[in-house]
C-alpha cells in the first residue's frame, strides 16, 4: 500500500550498523525517510529504524542479499508499493575475500562481482526509474584500494575501480533525467570492517605502521564517511556528477619516503617541535 508522505525516501543498503547507520540517521534528521536494507541482522536494522524514527523521519527495513538480483528487484518493488518513488539511493554494502591473486578461485571472483559491482548497477537501474521528474541522487562507496594496490585487496579494489567508473558513465547517462552519481572513496576507517582487515587476515601489516603515514595521523570514522555522503545527497551538491570524493586524511596524497621515516631535524621541522620553520629554509 502506497503511502502518502510527501517527504523525500532514500534506499542505503547495508545500513543496519556501520556507515549507512550513521548515514540513515543523518538524512532523518533532515526529514527524509530511510528503508534500512540488511542481510541477516534484523535486530540491528530494527535499531537503526528506531533511531531514524527518533530522529523525525519514517521509514521501514528491508531483508535482502544483494548478491542475489530477485532480492534486489523484491527490495525495491517494496520500495515502489510503500512509497510509490525514490530519491535516494546510497549502495554502501560490500564484502570481499582478502586474499593474494593467486589464491583466489572462481567463486571469490563470481561473489566479488556480485556484490560489490552487479549490485550496484542493477540497484542504480532500479532507482533511476523510481525516481520521478525532479531527479534524486545516487552515491556508491568504495575505497583507496581502487586508487593503490596493497596486500590481499585486489579483488575489492578492482571491483570499486569497477564501481568508480560506472559512476562516470551513469553520470553521463542518468544526468538528462536530473539524477546526479558519485562516489565517496575511503581511506582508513574505523570499522568493523577495518578491524578485520588488518586483525583477522593472517599476516598483514599491523595497522600502526598505515595510521603513521597518514598526514593527519589517525583513521577516519564513519561519521567523516557518512558526512561526505550526506554532503553529496544534500542541496549544496546539486552540480556535482560523475566525481569520486576521497575521504581518506591525505593517505592517497603521500608516497615514500614518508614524513614518519625522516629523522632529526627533517622530521622535527614536521612533527611538534614549537618554532619549527622559523628560520631561513635556505640555510
Amino acid at each position: 500500500m502506497t503511502t502518502t508522505s510527501s517527504a523525500p525516501v532514500a534506499l542505503i543498503t547495508g545500513s543496519s550498523r556501520g556507515i549507512g547507520k550513521v548515514l540513515a540517521v543523518k538524512l532523518a534528521k533532515r526529514g527524509i525517510n530511510v528503508v534500512v536494507n540488511y542481510k541477516a541482522n534484523a535486530d540491528l536494522a530494527e535499531e537503526t529504524l528506531r533511531e531514524v524514527r527518533a530522529a523525525g523521519a519514517d521509514g521501514f527495513t528491508v531483508q535482502a542479499n544483494i548478491e542475489e538480483p530477485d532480492d534486489i528487484d523484491a527490495m525495491f518493488d517494496q520500495v515502489r508499493s510503500t512509497y510509490g518513488r525514490l530519491d535516494i539511493f546510497v549502495a554502501n554494502a560490500a564484502a570481499s575475500a582478502f586474499k593474494p591473486i593467486l589464491q583466489l578461485k572462481l567463486h571469490h571472483l563470481d561473489r566479488n562481482w556480485a556484490m560489490n559491482v552487479r549490485s550496484f548497477v542493477l540497484g542504480a537501474q532500479r532507482a533511476a526509474e523510481l525516481m520521478d521528474s525532479a531527479g534524486g541522487r545516487i552515491v556508491v562507496l568504495t575505497s583507496y584500494g581502487s586508487l593503490r594496490a596493497f596486500p590481499t585487496y585486489a579483488s575489492l579494489g578492482a571491483a570499486k575501480a569497477a564501481a568508480e567508473m560506472y559512476v562516470k558513465y551513469m553520470a553521463a547517462e542518468f544526468g538528462p533525467r536530473n539524477i546526479t552519481v558519485n562516489a565517496v572513496n575511503g581511506g582508513l576507517i574505523d570499522t568493523d570492517s577495518l578491524d578485520f582487515f588488518y586483525n583477522r587476515v593472517p599476516g598483514m601489516a599491523p595497522m600502526s605502521s598505515v595510521i603513521e603515514k597518514i598526514p593527519l595521523g589517525r583513521p577516519g570514522t564513519a561519521e567523516d564517511m557518512a558526512s561526505a555522503v550526506d554532503f553529496l545527497l544534500g542541496p549544496s551538491a546539486g552540480y556535482i556528477t560523475g566525481q569520486t570524493l576521497t575521504v581518506d586524511g591525505g593517505l592517497t596524497v603521500v608516497a615514500p619516503p614518508f614524513w614518519s621515516d625522516t629523522t632529526g631535524d627533517l622530521h622535527d621541522a614536521v612533527f611538534g617541535v614549537a618554532g619549527a620553520g622559523d628560520g631561513d629554509a635556505a640555510s
